[in-house]
């Protein structure tokens, strides 16, 4: 038989570790629910007070309706779109029924791109660009925080270039884009390529600043031990440099993909490529009494999509770290 006195001390303690983690996590849930219902209050309490050209300034009511709207207007497309295909798939099967050598093809479907499919556009643009940008930045910062020398040769250029604006970059690089790619039968769009690259130049500072200050940081008791192992300098960058300055590293992609991301909806709507900025830019322009609430829809899910990423790349930080008990925030 169990003792009274130990099943109820047994009791208390798992009372007492529940107790202990909702006042742990209460915080962390409350705190935030306030802060994001105070927002929407003020907001709304703001919005009915603000009339401009189209109407009165939309608010989270009018907002949320107007998501509604944009996520039936995708589900209407979707089904257009598959009708579409399934109509040139009936027409070419009765075509070779008739004539089995007969030739034939499926045209691709040119309706309007809805709100989501600019969506994936802009992720796609914006991701190909930061990992180009990626790809130059760490190998730059690591071979620049070894060598002195090189990074006072490199440092000039990076600070002049690291302050231009996107806006300075757009035309340059939708000329050169315009006069290099010429082919005729082009893998990516060019109005693509021009987004892609804009992303990767204003993408490299922050990688390139941070990973050359890891790298240059290093611990001397770390560069005694690689000294003392003689490692080759490909197993020193690999075994002693990457692991203690991935920190900063990751520090320089994290203000990367957001500075991308903001320079890549600046670029789309100057430029009128496909994504997100040519959304909010054609509805500014449609001028219609829905359009406001739908730009503000844009606008929130640019930030909660930048909020993702930003805490895509903490994880990806934890997962290849070699201190798995990181805080991320």
């Amino acid at each position: 038989m169990s003792n009274p006195a130990i099943s109820e001390q047994i009791t208390q303690t798992v009372k007492s570790a529940r107790t202990a983690a909702f006042k742990r996590w209460l915080p962390n849930l409350l705190m935030p629910i306030i802060g994001l219902a105070a927002f929407l209050m003020f907001w709304q309490m703001i919005a009915g007070s603000i009339n401009t050209s189209l109407g009165t300034f939309p608010g989270p009511a009018q907002v949320a309706s107007q998501f509604s709207n944009l996520v039936d207007e995708h589900q209407r497309e979707a089904k257009r779109e598959t009708a579409f295909y399934e109509r040139q798939q009936l027409r070419n099967q009765a075509q070779l029924s008739k004539n089995p050598e007969a030739k034939v093809k499926i045209r691709p479907y040119t309706g309007k791109p809805t709100f989501f499919k600019q969506i994936v556009t802009s992720l796609y643009t914006v991701m190909t660009g930061f990992v180009i940008a990626s790809l130059i930045a760490i190998p730059l910062g690591i071979v620049c925080g070894l060598s002195k020398p090189l990074y006072n040769a490199i440092n000039p250029l990076i600070q002049i270039f690291k302050p231009i604006s996107p806006l300075a970059w757009l035309p340059l690089v939708t000329m050169v884009v315009s006069a290099v790619y010429t082919s005729t039968d082009p893998l990516f769009a060019k109005s693509f390529i021009t987004s892609a690259v804009t992303v990767a130049l204003c993408c490299l500072w922050p990688t390139v600043i941070n990973t050359i200050v890891g790298v240059a940081n290093l611990d001397k008791d770390l560069q005694n031990v690689s000294r003392v192992l003689s490692l080759s300098p490909l197993n020193h960058i690999r075994r002693i440099v990457l692991p203690a300055a991935i920190p900063m590293i990751f520090t320089g992609l994290r203000l990367s993909l957001a500075t991308g991301w903001m320079v890549l909806i600046a670029a789309e709507m100057l430029a009128q490529n496909p994504g997100l900025g040519k959304f909010i830019w054609d509805e500014f322009q449609n001028g219609s009494s829905n359009s406001l609430g739908r730009i503000m829809v844009a606008v929130i899910v640019i930030g909660l999509i930048g909020f993702a990423l930003d805490r895509l790349m903490l994880a990806l930080q934890k997962y290849v770290s070699w201190d798995k008990s990181a805080d991320l925030r």
